[in-house]
């Protein structure tokens, strides 16, 4: 069973659907004793840092994914805001600590060339930099789609294994142990995005 985190931010649906689509059985649920049964948790966002930490914890959602996450290593995949809340902290807004689950943290972009507009909205390709079992059968031209106006930055680059340019080099997939994340959205990125999905889930 596939938990699809509902903490009142993110297009669950559009997340449940494509995983339902492959074939796996998605259920949307902030309750913890669903949680609990979940053989792979997928953590959505679309919004701001501060407001997801303070929506997951009003929820008493953070004391049970840490024990999921930490104690039991269940697999979990956070998309956009989803991958930024596993950081240690974000500057949106003011400072924000976040789930602490890799050591990095979330800024804002500042791309050298001043033309590129944020948010950064729209279809990027990847660069592959290391095997990494999200991303097999990945091609190198593959595009995803991006809708952020910040992004991670990672204190360790192994577990970067892509990133895309937006006037300088972005953090796209990271993975360590058994937390993955995304900034980009496979659920909205067609049949690389559900490839990856599937990857996910199928590891």
């Amino acid at each position: 069973m596939v938990a699809i985190i509902d903490y009142g931010l993110g297009n669950v649906r559009s997340v449940a659907g494509a995983v339902d689509k492959l074939g796996y059985d998605p259920l949307i649920t902030g309750d913890a004793v669903d949680l609990e049964r979940a053989d792979k948790l997928i953590l959505p966002g679309v919004g701001a840092f501060g407001d997801g930490m303070r929506r997951l914890s009003r929820l008493g959602l953070v004391a049970i994914l840490n024990r999921l996450v930490h104690d039991r290593a269940v697999p979990i995949l956070g998309i956009c805001l989803g991958a930024q809340l596993m950081t240690r902290e974000s500057n949106e807004f003011g400072r924000h600590e976040g789930l602490g689950w890799i050591d990095a943290v979330v800024e804002g972009i500042a791309p050298a060339d001043p033309s590129l507009r944020i948010p950064h909205v729209g279809w990027n390709s990847l660069r592959l930099l290391r095997d990494d079992p999200l991303l097999a059968a990945i091609p190198e031209d593959a595009l995803f789609y991006f809708v952020h106006s910040f992004h991670i930055r990672c204190d360790n680059p192994d577990i970067v294994k892509a990133e895309c340019d937006y006037g300088a080099p972005i953090a796209s997939v990271i993975h360590q142990n058994n937390v993955f994340g995304t900034q980009f959205h496979p659920e909205k990125s067609q049949l690389h995005g559900l490839r990856l999905l599937e990857n996910f889930l199928a590891a």
